[in-house]
């Protein structure tokens, strides 16, 4: 029986007609073509899904689409604005945050989470911020240094 889905990605309003088993990853790629939330392992255990769900990290390989409804979701594209890269986005460019780039996005969407929460983070607590996200490539240290240089360019511009 399908559900009506109700919720903002990105600020923009969507309604669709959803199966109750449909995930939030699949909602999001295939329904709203919104494919920089990449599938990367299906058991929750890569990162490389996880977009934002009323300001909360969330792995959405795991995640049914009927448990975002009401809820505002942020992706990968809804970073950018008037075609300014985020300061998040900034950093992993300036400090060679990625290499292959298959984990960015999620990394990215973490960090997000992690750098509203505290502005002003040690290496070790960005290190526990995106413990739930693997990157097979760049070893951490560029994301880590890309993380605690967005913080800096985020306190800068609050200031």
């Amino acid at each position: 029986m399908a559900h009506t889905l109700r919720l903002t990605v990105n600020g923009a309003t969507y309604e669709h007609e959803v199966e109750p088993r449909l995930l939030l990853v699949h909602f999001l790629r295939d329904v709203l073509g919104l494919t920089g939330t990449h599938i990367g392992c299906d058991t929750s255990q890569c990162g490389a899904c996880t977009v934002l769900v009323d300001g909360a990290a969330v792995k959405s390989c795991t995640a049914f689409a009927v448990q975002a409804d009401g809820a505002d979701v942020r992706t990968i594209e809804g970073l950018a604005a008037d075609d300014a890269l985020h300061p998040i986005q900034q950093a992993f460019w300036e400090k060679h945050g990625l290499q292959c780039g298959f984990c960015t996005p999620g990394m990215v969407m973490t960090l997000v989470q992690v750098l509203e929460r505290n502005p002003d983070p040690t290496d070790a607590e960005v290190r526990a911020g995106i413990a739930g996200n693997l990157c097979r490539c760049t070893g951490y240290e560029n994301i880590v240094e890309a993380a605690m240089h967005a913080a800096a360019a985020m306190r800068e511009a609050r200031a």
